[in-house]
């Protein structure tokens, strides 16, 4: 199935009626759990989620960051994946069924766009990081180049961003490293940013709205942790 025709482009891909609903959460209550504990999962800020719509928009150094995001929230989170994935039938039909859909990257993709802001208009969460890709500078301070489409988006619905700091993903499935390994992963909920808070035009308010995510995701790489 190509992405142009994809049965879900520009309308909600979540909720009880549709076919891709049932499988996802038998994955949430039975292999979420199990990578929890395999991977030593400890989870802090979940107080910050909303229970409304947001974005939840981490840091990003490994295939792993996505997966265990999937698992740890209070609620479903839709995420945005590289249209590539869908060039394989059955990453295709996995990644509909646990609630992704595809954004073609290197271009204004407004399909995809109309997706996510359908998903936070229904109250749905949306998972998605504003490094567009994995980080060469993973575990540090340090975070790679953001851009704006997160922001873009959460202005365009109004939502809030709260950001995700990964730590420790990097070393269980590290770039180039074929097969992950066992690590301890850390995953802070951060305090959420709001668009209302910055004032201008709006690129204005999205250049700051990105710089503020990204500061709060460096940042919390010095909070320390607790036990």
């Amino acid at each position: 199935m190509s992405v142009s025709d994809s049965r879900f482009r520009g309308r909600p891909v979540s909720g009880p009626e549709s076919p891709r609903w049932g499988l996802a959460f038998a994955l949430r209550v039975t292999v979420a759990p199990m990578l929890r504990a395999l991977f030593h999962v400890r989870v802090s800020g979940l107080e910050n989620v909303p229970e409304g719509p947001a974005i939840l928009a981490g840091n990003h150094v490994s295939y792993l960051d996505p997966v265990l995001l999937w698992c740890v929230t209070p609620r479903p989170v839709h995420f945005v994946a590289k249209s590539e994935i869908w060039n394989s039938r059955v990453l295709g039909w996995m990644a509909e069924r646990v609630w992704a859909f595809p954004v073609n990257r290197g271009s204004a993709d407004r399909e995809m766009i109309t997706t996510a802001t359908g998903l936070l208009q229904a109250g749905d969460l949306l998972g998605m990081f504003p490094e567009g890709t994995r980080s060469h500078v993973p575990d540090s301070g340090e975070l790679g180049q953001a851009h704006g489409g997160v922001s873009f988006i959460a202005l365009r619905a109004d939502v809030p961003i709260v950001p995700v700091r990964f730590s420790g993903t990097d070393k269980a499935w590290a770039r180039g490293q074929k097969v992950p390994r066992l690590a301890k992963v850390r995953i802070r909920f951060l305090e959420p940013v709001h668009p209302n808070q910055f004032e201008g035009g709006r690129k204005e308010r999205m250049e700051a709205l990105t710089a503020e995510v990204m500061r709060r995701i460096a940042a919390a790489v010095d909070v320390p942790e607790e036990g």
